[in-house]
């Protein structure tokens, strides 16, 4: 669970929810601890996201008339605080890999684990077929998505 504070009285909690098929991303805006307003989105596939629970935290805003469009900069501008740097921190772990690693197959792996250790709790799905995949589409893939971090 995440929660973003701006003030005393105004707050939104955005959760990550699993459900049978695939995962939720909640969001609810509190004032003085009482829910005002709240969103979903339901995800089995999702696009990347400039910062954790970016769509549902946009929607929530979209959604929501009590806020000015001061305190609505102030929610995105605290959302997004700290997430460039763990981007950057699986990038530059990810790039260890070409250092240590020998075959295409062993980078690879090593991208994805580390891949899976800093975004698997926050909403990465790796392909069902993953492992039957030939290390070059694996490759092509990781570089796309290491691309969307950068």
């Amino acid at each position: 669970m995440t929660r973003l504070q701006i003030n005393k009285e105004l707050e939104i909690k955005c959760e990550w929810k699993k459900t049978s098929r695939a995962f939720n991303h909640e969001a609810t805006l509190l004032k003085n601890g009482e829910e005002i307003d709240k969103v979903k989105i339901c995800y089995i596939n999702r696009t990347w996201e400039s910062f954790e629970f970016e769509s549902v935290i946009n929607k929530l805003l979209d959604k929501t008339k009590i806020l000015t469009n001061r305190q609505r900069k102030a929610f995105l501008k605290k959302a997004s605080s700290g997430q460039d740097s763990n981007f950057k921190s699986i990038l530059m772990a990810t790039a260890v890999g070409n250092i240590l690693c020998k075959t295409q197959k062993q980078k690879n792996d090593w991208k994805t684990r580390m891949l899976k250790a800093g975004l698997e709790n926050k909403g990465l799905i790796m392909p069902e077929n993953w492992n039957e995949l030939s290390e070059n589409e694996k490759e092509r893939r990781l570089k796309g998505a290491l691309k969307q971090l950068a």
